[in-house]
């Protein structure tokens, strides 16, 4: 499901028992892939095509014009979705994976949620410099099922 888009699988009513996960990647094959692994995973997916339509999907934008939501009303449906974990690759043009974990740790509200930074590339001070700044993990691309299962497993405890 792209950003903007209604959620499927668990409703919108607030009381969602399935993890909520936002997917950035500029990659639509790996975006896809993605999607798959955790929708198998009995998880609500949402995707974005890079850091700048993540922010404006978590409310960080700082441009309510784009939304068309955000010009009717005060409150936009679409940016009041809670997400459970933020999954994101690390080389995208414009806003890194990088870039967009600073801007969510650097936000009041969103500073708790989970981000965890995937790549393709195995760089040690990359995977120090996104560590040190609050992500939860670095995982190394292709995500697999392990990996996915791993992550479920640790948002539904923080929720608990």
């Amino acid at each position: 499901m792209n950003v903007g888009a209604a959620c499927s699988s668990g409703g919108t009513n607030g009381i969602e028992q399935d993890p909520h996960v936002l997917a950035v990647d500029d990659n639509v094959v790996d975006r896809k892939l993605v999607e798959k692994l955790f929708k198998n995973s009995s998880c609500r997916v949402t995707t974005a095509e890079n850091g700048m339509r993540a922010l404006e999907y978590l409310g960080l934008g700082g441009d309510r014009q784009s939304c068309s939501s955000c010009q009717a009303s005060d409150i936009c449906p679409s940016h009041g979705l809670k997400v459970n974990l933020v999954l994101t690759d690390y080389c995208m043009p414009g806003m890194t994976g990088y870039e967009l974990l600073k801007k969510i740790k650097e936000s009041s509200h969103m500073k708790e949620v989970p981000v965890v930074i995937m790549s393709s590339e195995n760089i040690s001070a990359r995977i120090n410099k996104c560590l040190e700044e609050g992500a939860q993990m670095f995982i190394q691309k292709p995500l697999k099922l392990s990996d996915v299962k791993k992550l479920r497993c640790q948002v539904m405890q923080r929720r608990s």
